[in-house]
């Protein structure tokens, strides 16, 4: 039989136990022992869901308080100063300190960034290197992962980031210098971690370098084989790990890496297993990623048996089975799932149950019994022609689209002076994002009206409330274009989805995106339309309670198709293109009621480009399509707004142009406005709002500071096209933060129209 492994599991526990226990610990509620106790319990949960599934060989390491690659940079000692204590202890805090610029020991300093794992909606803390780093083991806590796992009785297999992985996710700080020449200094920590692996016991190790999915420089190919011909002869075996995308280009490459086995990605871009059981010897393992680690549908196991049959026969032992990457990305159990459709139900797999299609799919190998897995695909193939999921009016309207619809009706230089005129607002307006603080006043109205302990009319009325709350809030500290804060919104994805035909949702679907920030995706199982508005009431009430603009607030149809779980049976432009229409419906009606600025949010724009740079302009070209389908349909005196996180703009900013946005705001205080210099270089022609405070963090910004931060921006925008506003929504942070924040951010602004005019 082929062995079962896994390359990594969710970690934030079947009910986001990790989350609760981590921000208990924040907020002093629950000891450091204790919260060493709720990890401990999670973990050996995980590793039994795990086993119990049929996985055989698990993974350890995969576990992380915040972050993975955080977890890796105090591993390797990669730790700022600004993050360090009096006593230079590396621990949890310190960790906690580089994640979020705070912890319970003290420290109240800049977080690290923070930026997208590839091109998923996982984040990651960016390491800080500089020229002539040095490196040590500092953080040993994945050796006492390893002991508790063996101790309960499992067969483990260590997860490391690769080192040459870890050095291209890193930014350099301080003087220019090439990363890769740190990777002399950081290999003797990774041998030091293996030699200690290899003394307890253990027989193989993952070492994770998702960079080949991309396409790589001669110098990053030749680190590569460096740092494994380093590595090799620790007393552990080597797998290799690579996912999220094709390999085929590198396989010369890769078979001459000395490593004992290679796991490759077979779903998220076709692959010939001839060819690439013709690169790997058959002295080497061969670990297929068979399983879809990044979505949750049910695999169809006679498809993937047809594919993978005569191979695993030619390779015998020699052939391992896993999901495509790690499971971090799909939610723990689809068992806990009590209110889904049946037949829905029928359709999904979650990270538990994806263990178990392995283990049936090799007992079908083992056997060439298909009967248990044709019968476990049925309801796969019966998905495909399901009425539920296929609705020839949206069908039809997608195919009728044109050049057209994705147009304004005049330039941008002739919408903006409309604008001017119509908005009268000054010089460098302030507004947010657009969320204010979620209170638990506020999820617990929304948890009673679901659950049908709130009539809608007392909800109504509760969120109402909020919304004059959010007002007041905001005209007391003069914000000029203000929002109403989104209280009704459990998130920005899932609240539309909630309202529009064709998306399906979970109880307990939870994937992390960043620290302990859990999402619960919404899944798009059939053609998308919208059968009635879903943000106008909330809006013109918001309006109807003050003289200033409000912004409507709207997610952009990129952002909803990569924070879903989305459909594997049709292509990625065509579920764009059927949710751009309807928001467009949407977009159209906000302007009836009489809201003259719109934010469609395109958080996860550069997110859903292909790893490859050679399939970019395919992709971003049907991306920005889609987002001008659903702005284009109003008049030139409506501004436009779009919002996007954390993304380096440089090789893309053609592209975020053609989105033609009246107005793009960005985060870049963490950058200290570095990530304006690719608007800067391109001359983008539209109005930019760049970040002035980072939300992700508690701390409260001081007016000069930001003043510091806009003057900056100034040098590299026309102040007449600059906005003022936080990096993100306020959505996670407390209101006393919040309101300081706001009126130093406001007090920044007002000083500087006098410095600036």
């Amino acid at each position: 039989m082929a062995t079962i492994h896994n390359l990594g599991f969710p970690r934030v526990g079947k009910r986001r136990e990790l989350k609760h226990a981590v921000e208990a610990y924040w907020a002093g509620d629950l000891s450091r022992t204790e919260l060493f106790v709720k990890g401990q319990a999670i973990r050996a949960q995980n590793w039994a869901l795990q086993a119990n599934a049929g996985i055989a060989l698990l993974p350890v390491g995969d576990f992380a308080w915040y972050d993975h690659v955080l977890a890796t940079s105090l591993m390797v000692g990669a730790i700022p100063k600004r993050h360090q204590d009096d006593n230079e202890t590396v621990d949890i805090d310190t960790l906690f300190r580089m994640g979020r610029g705070r912890a319970p020991t003290g420290c109240a300093c800049a977080a690290s960034d923070m930026t997208k794992w590839f091109n998923t909606n996982y984040h990651y803390i960016v390491p800080e290197l500089h020229a002539g780093q040095e490196f040590a083991l500092t953080y040993t806590e994945l050796f006492e992962q390893v002991a508790e796992a063996q101790a309960i009785g499992h067969q483990v297999k260590p997860v490391l980031v690769g080192p040459v992985t870890y050095l291209y996710l890193a930014k350099g700080v301080g003087e220019e210098f090439d990363k890769l020449s740190l990777l002399e200094k950081l290999l003797p920590v990774y041998q030091q971690v293996l030699t200690k692996l290899a003394s307890m016991g253990v027989d193989w190790v993952q070492i994770d370098e998702p960079i080949l999915a991309l396409e790589l420089n001669e110098a990053y190919l030749t680190a590569l084989s460096k740092s494994f011909n380093v590595l090799q002869g620790q007393g552990v075996k080597l797998l290799l790990a690579t996912y999220f995308g094709s390999v085929t280009q590198y396989l010369p490459q890769i078979t001459q890496l000395a490593v004992d086995g290679v796991h490759l990605d077979l779903v998220a871009e076709p692959q010939s297993l001839d060819t690439i059981s013709q690169a790997i010897g058959v002295d080497k393992v061969l670990s297929l990623g068979v399983v879809n680690g990044r979505n949750i549908w049910r695999a169809d196991l006679s498809a993937v048996y047809e594919k993978i049959n005569a191979l695993v026969t030619k390779r015998a032992e020699q052939i391992w089975l896993a999901p495509s990457c790690s499971l971090l990305h799909c939610p723990v159990d689809l068992a806990q799932e009590q209110k889904l459709d049946p037949e829905l139900k029928s359709w999904l797999a979650f990270a538990k149950q994806k263990g178990s299609e392995l283990a049936l799919l090799n007992t079908a190998l083992q056997t060439g019994d298909t009967q248990a897995i044709n019968q476990y695909s049925a309801p796969v193939k019966a998905r495909l022609t399901s009425a539920r999921v296929n609705n020839k009016e949206v069908q039809q309207r997608v195919a009728a689209l044109t050049t057209a619809d994705g147009q304004r009706h005049s330039s941008f230089n002739v919408r903006i002076a409309a604008q001017h005129v119509a908005l009268q607002l000054p010089l460098l307006p302030t507004t947010t994002i657009g969320s204010f603080p979620q209170t638990q006043v506020i999820r617990q109205a929304r948890r009673d009206y679901k659950a049908g302990y709130l009539a809608f009319a007392d909800y109504e009325a509760q969120m109402k409330a909020e919304i004059r709350y959010a007002i007041e809030e905001q005209e007391a500290v003069d914000l000029d274009v203000l929002v109403h804060g989104e209280a009704e919104r459990n998130d920005m994805v899932e609240y539309f989805g909630e309202l529009l035909e064709g998306f399906a949702f979970t109880q307990y679907g939870w994937v992390q995106s960043y620290g302990t920030r859990c999402v619960k995706p919404p899944v798009i199982y059939g053609d998308i339309s919208r059968s009635k508005p879903m943000t106008v009431q909330w809006t013109t009430y918001a309006q109807s309670q003050t003289n200033k603009h409000i912004k409507g607030m709207l997610t952009g149809p990129v952002t909803i198709l990569f924070w879903s779980f989305s459909r594997d049976d049709l292509d990625k432009p065509t579920i764009a293109n059927q949710i751009a229409l309807a928001l467009r419906d949407e977009v159209v009606d906000l302007e009836r009621a009489g809201i003259q600025i719109i934010q469609i949010d395109e958080p996860a724009f550069r997110e859903g480009m292909p790893l490859k740079a050679s399939q970019w302009q395919e992709y971003l070209a049907w991306a920005a399509y889609a987002f001008r389908v659903s702005a284009s349909g109003v008049k030139d005196e409506t501004q436009i707004h779009t919002h996007m996180c954390y993304s380096e703009f440089n090789d893309i900013i053609d592209s975020i142009a053609d989105m033609d946005a009246d107005v793009i705001t960005i985060e870049t205080s963490r950058s200290n406005m570095d990530l304006l210099n690719a608007f800067e270089e391109f001359a983008y022609p539209n109005d930019i709002g760049p970040g002035v405070y980072d939300i992700h963090t508690p701390n409260v910004p001081q007016v000069q500071w930001m003043k510091g931060l806009i003057h900056t921006a100034a040098k590299k925008i026309p102040v007449q096209r600059l906005w003022v506003n936080p990096d993100c929504g306020l959505k996670t942070r407390a209101w006393p933060e919040t309101r300081e924040a706001l009126k130093n951010m406001v007090q920044a602004a007002k000083e500087l129209r006098q410095e600036l005019r």
